[in-house]
């Protein structure tokens, strides 16, 4: 990552030092357009696209808009009534030049004095000419569909490795940022939870939060890796707790500490009885309330062949065992706390957290509300 950070910062440092003036300019000559052709000035925000001017073009195309200079490098556009667009970069440019055609706006358009504008126009070529393609697709016949189809696969591949070059080169830029966002079928093109895609994502992320952390773009990309971190940690784990279930043959990934007085206690000892799993820790300040309520539901049912197995999440070891002194369920704790390798087995992340085990060794629940923990019991045992 580092070797792509350093460019970037020169590029920040040039774009808050340059801000000489509070406006910037989008000016050129569209040509070939209608009599009265109007041209539309947007702003392309994060939730929604912004008008900020329109004008009809004169006989001979000109046209010029200015507009405040944003805080941070942003996406603008210029539109023609048609919907055709062409997309800008505006960051420490006061003043960039489009000439096109009306006739094929985008593709015959030449930007100068924004390069970040000129990647973004490649990009959104090269997806074009990727989507002609899956529109043929869809009257292909035989030989002739199979052939398209590889060829479009082989354009993704290629139109990726475009993009992932503009990214890596320099992905503190709006051009790496739109290259993330790119759709092919109404489907992104980068994937976050696609592992070869994932350092696309992250190096975007990380130069945006690095350098303007309070830019809202910054915000949202930054926080869309971290969700689909986590999302990729769930899926690990989930995938890590089937195959040691597959392997053991029960529902559940046994667990094996020592009780308070360090005698070890294993889950799978209670198989054949149905079983609360509490992990909780009694320094918390809903201790007292919980224990009532896991006493209650002991006393109840108990005899009737319920178990308590109560994992400790406790960091003070000796008011963990002046705790539990009196308790009549199972209770281990392991002496890392709350680093125990079964927060992340059983995925915990606040306490108290139960699950219900049925007598066959299955997770039936989990974090039931304490009246229909209560059903549930009654109705399995």
């Amino acid at each position: 990552m580092k070797k792509y950070v350093l460019f970037p910062i020169f590029i920040l440092t040039v774009f808050f030092s340059c801000k000489q003036t509070d406006g910037f300019v989008v000016e050129g000559r569209i040509a070939d357009a209608g009599d009265n052709e109007m041209l539309y000035f947007e702003r392309r925000g994060l939730l929604k696209t912004i008008m900020l001017d329109s004008l009809k073009l004169k006989n001979d195309g000109r046209f010029s808009f200015t507009a405040p200079r944003p805080d941070y490098p942003d996406l603008y556009g210029i539109r023609l009534k048609n919907n055709q667009q062409i997309i800008l970069v505006v960051d420490s440019t006061e003043t960039i030049t489009v000439n096109a055609s009306a006739k094929n706006f985008a593709a015959n358009s030449v930007i100068a004095n924004s390069e970040a504008s000129v990647r973004i126009q490649e990009l959104r070529a090269s997806v074009a000419a990727i989507q002609e393609k899956l529109y043929k697709l869809q009257t292909g016949q035989g030989e002739e569909k199979e052939a398209l189809r590889a060829e479009i696969r082989t354009d993704i591949d290629a139109h990726k490795k475009k993009a992932g070059e503009v990214i890596f080169t320099n992905p503190l830029s709006m051009a790496a940022y739109y290259a993330l966002y790119q759709k092919i079928n109404n489907t992104f093109i980068f994937s976050s939870n696609d592992k070869s895609d994932y350092p696309y994502y992250a190096a975007v992320a990380t130069s945006f939060h690095t350098f303007m952390p309070d830019y809202e773009r910054s915000k949202n990309i930054y926080n869309y890796v971290l969700e689909a971190r986590k999302k990729k940690k769930v899926l690990q784990e989930r995938a890590l707790w089937n195959e040691i279930a597959k392997e053991m043959g029960v529902g559940y990934i046994d667990i094996v500490l020592p009780d308070r007085n360090g005698d070890e206690r294993k889950l799978s000892e209670l198989e054949g009885r149905l079983t609360l799993i509490d992990f909780s820790a009694y320094e918390t300040a809903e201790s007292v309330d919980h224990t009532f309520e896991l006493r209650e539901l002991y006393n109840n049912y108990h005899k009737n062949g319920f178990e308590i197995f109560q994992v400790s999440l406790d960091r003070n070891r000796l008011l963990w065992e002046d705790a539990t002194e009196n308790i009549p369920w199972i209770c281990v704790r392991d002496q890392q706390g709350v680093n125990t390798s079964y927060v992340s087995l059983y995925n915990i992340v606040q306490v108290p957290t139960s699950f219900l085990l049925s007598k066959n060794g299955e997770i039936i629940a989990r974090d039931l509300h304490p009246s229909e923990l209560k059903r549930m019991i009654q109705h399995h045992l």
